[in-house]
């Protein structure tokens, strides 16, 4: 049922749309990656980069699903000497059919099993595919779900489809991509409640489990405080659960690059990792492979393949758990009051930002018209172009009220905790446009709010935020003028892309 302990990736490429830049392999020089060049885009990955894992996304977007005839043929050469399910991997993110229609999933579902099929057929020894995500996962049943559906698909396609009367595998390694705040969070319970109907079902418990940490969303949703506590409570609860059951746990962090959505780049490795102990893979998103130098690039990922297996869980004890907790929710509280009113203003902004790639709708944590106030809220890297180009980067939003509101003790534990607060705050703040912000309160009060966390945070942890180099000043300048010409779209387009250069990443 389960493998041989396989190797475990440190790094995981992703589809994520948040370059700024465009690829170094695509010859057009064009930031926007169709689907179509997504199958050569997973090679580069795996062979220039040196990323273990690919995911490849189902979930809300267009997929090819030849992708395993695809990379076998076309680059057989590579793949026979670096075996997918072996030495590299493509993990299946699938939809969650309790939220989007499952087309797609049978399609996935039917793709793994004939994978198998090829491999076998080329003499390959491993299962190609093995491994799927399951995005908005809330309950262990829908694990479960997914594990029943597989293992059905997969003795109807033996006992109707293969004549020669070769099985395919029936079982599916499941990694459960937990969302909202909440839901991490619970993290425990839902794993606890997995093993024991895996248990039930199949008589054994899964050798291990690689939790996937959501990390963009949430901050939209709850703020960045919020999320950062959310996912340092997951990491300690899911050790906690690791040793009482003598599972191992090998979580996933989906981490951007800038702070809002979790600050790794290529130059900010030491700081994640010592801000994260216990993370074993993170998403390689676009930015961080396609808006730095690939010399750069390819030895930061060289770095976290090495780091990441060994650093060493850090377990909160009870009492500050529940410290963290409190001040998590009085966080989100401020977060959402302030975005509810000010959201109004952000729709020329958040529909003036580039696509990058192909998509249908979203189906995440904001699907189905969340709202805030009057505006319908976009994806989180939309969400996160659209307030760095007005000069008010969303990391400010709650931040400064609530460490007010927690008190000195507070701030205390949420820096033993929050260990980069200060420079993630102080790297936010250099794309930071005061007079940007002053005119937006002079129109709508609610931005007084922010107004009020920028003071606050600078006075409470004792910084002063705004452009220091170049190009900051001349992302200041860029933002000022987004302001004035918000209803021109093509032309705000354009600025906001010239920002996204400047600051390295779209959103």
């Amino acid at each position: 049922m389960t493998r041989a302990m396989r190797k475990i990736p440190s790094t995981m490429a992703t589809q994520h749309p948040d370059n700024a830049d465009a690829p170094y392999w695509d010859k057009a020089g064009s930031p926007f990656i169709s689907f179509h060049q997504e199958i050569s885009e997973a090679v580069v990955c795996f062979k220039d980069y040196g990323v273990s894992e690919y995911m490849w996304d189902w979930e809300g977007k267009h997929a090819d699903a030849a992708v395993i005839d695809r990379l076998f043929s076309d680059y057989y050469d590579y793949f026979s000497k670096n075996q997918l399910g072996r030495d590299k991997f493509l993990t299946f993110r699938i939809p969650n059919i309790w939220e989007e229609k499952g087309y797609s999933l049978l399609q996935a579902m039917t793709v793994i099993l004939t994978s198998e099929d090829f491999a076998r057929d080329l003499k390959f020894a491993h299962r190609p595919l093995f491994e799927i995500i399951l995005p908005m996962t809330e309950r262990a049943d829908q694990l479960m779900h997914m594990q029943l559906l597989f293992q059905k698909l997969a003795h109807f396609k033996s006992s109707q489809f293969t004549p020669d009367g070769t099985k395919n595998t029936d079982y599916l390694e499941l990694i459960p991509l937990v969302e909202s705040v909440e839901s991490q969070q619970s993290v425990g319970a839902l794993l606890t409640e997995y093993v024991r109907m895996h248990e039930k079902h199949f008589g054994t418990r899964p050798e291990y489990i690689r939790p996937f940490l959501a990390r963009s969303d949430p901050a939209l949703v709850s703020g960045l405080l919020s999320t950062v506590i959310a996912n340092k409570l997951a990491l300690s609860r899911i050790q906690e659960y690791s040793e009482s059951t003598d599972i191992a746990m090998y979580p996933i962090s989906g981490v951007g690059s800038l702070p809002f959505r979790g600050g790794l780049t290529p130059n900010t490795i030491d700081s994640y990792v010592q801000e994260y102990p216990g993370m074993r893979t993170v998403s390689i998103q676009s930015s961080f492979r396609y808006d730095y130098p690939i010399n750069t690039v390819k030895a930061a990922i060289k770095k976290l393949e090495k780091v990441l297996p060994n650093t060493l869980p850090q377990i909160i004890d009870a009492a500050d758990q529940q410290k963290l907790e409190t001040i998590g929710a009085a966080s989100a509280k401020l977060y959402q009051e302030a975005l509810s009113g000010i959201a109004v203003d952000m729709g020329p902004f958040f529909d003036a930002v580039p696509r990058r790639r192909d998509r249908r709708q979203h189906i995440g944590l904001l699907a189905y018209g969340r709202t805030m106030g009057q505006q319908k809220m976009p994806r989180a890297i939309t969400f996160t172009a659209g307030f760095y180009s007005i000069g008010v980067p969303p990391e400010f939003i709650g931040m400064g009220r609530s460490l007010k509101k927690i008190g000195p003790d507070g701030v205390s534990i949420v820096k033993k905790y929050y260990r980069n607060i200060l420079s993630d705050l102080e790297r936010a703040g250099r794309f930071l446009n005061s007079d940007n912000l002053a005119k937006l309160a002079a129109n709508n009060p609610a931005w007084k709010q922010v107004q009020t966390d920028v003071a606050e945070a600078e006075n409470i942890l004792g910084l002063r935020f705004g452009p220091q180099s170049k190009d900051e000043i001349a992302h200041h300048k860029l933002s000022a003028d987004a302001l004035l010409i918000k209803d021109n779209r093509e032309v705000l387009t354009g600025l906001i892309e010239k920002m996204a250069v400047l600051r390295r990443s779209l959103g």
